[in-house]
């Protein structure tokens, strides 16, 4: 029985929560602003997108590096131990094979972005990410 009455109360508390829910309204388009005043450029999609992907090899590459710094301290550090020169030995070839992936990955997607499509389509390594506007603004 309690279990019900929990059960109801929970659903009514959802069915409350949608209807006290404000409206929420869509944001005024002739706003303009005025990127010399506030300092900066204000980045794209496609300038977030470039950095997120440009940060992800960067922060894969630094985490390969790290694990092969681990596995070679946990080698030193095994004193002879077979078990713990196996584990550290397998650690190490994790790490570079770790780190042959990225540099193919980024050799395969540089040779695209530059020799195949001669820059048109840009994956974000070499050059930033367009992506093409959908709307085009009133203009004389």
């Amino acid at each position: 029985m309690l279990k019900r009455l929990i059960s109801a109360a929970k659903y009514y508390q959802g069915l409350i929560y949608l209807a006290l829910v404000s409206p929420i309204y869509a944001q005024d388009p002739t706003i303009q602003v005025d990127e010399s005043k506030i300092g900066f450029k204000i980045p794209t999609l496609g300038d977030i997108l470039t950095f997120l992907i440009r940060a992800f090899f960067i922060v894969a590459g630094l985490m390969a590096l790290l694990m092969l710094l681990l596995g070679a301290m946990a080698w030193v550090t095994s004193g002879g131990n077979k078990e713990n020169v196996d584990k550290a030995r397998d650690k190490i070839t994790a790490a570079v094979l770790g780190l042959i992936l990225i540099v193919a990955v980024l050799a395969i997607i540089v040779t695209l972005e530059q020799i195949v499509f001669g820059s048109n389509l840009c994956l974000g390594l070499s050059c930033p990410i367009t992506i093409p506007a959908l709307l085009q603004p009133a203009g004389p």
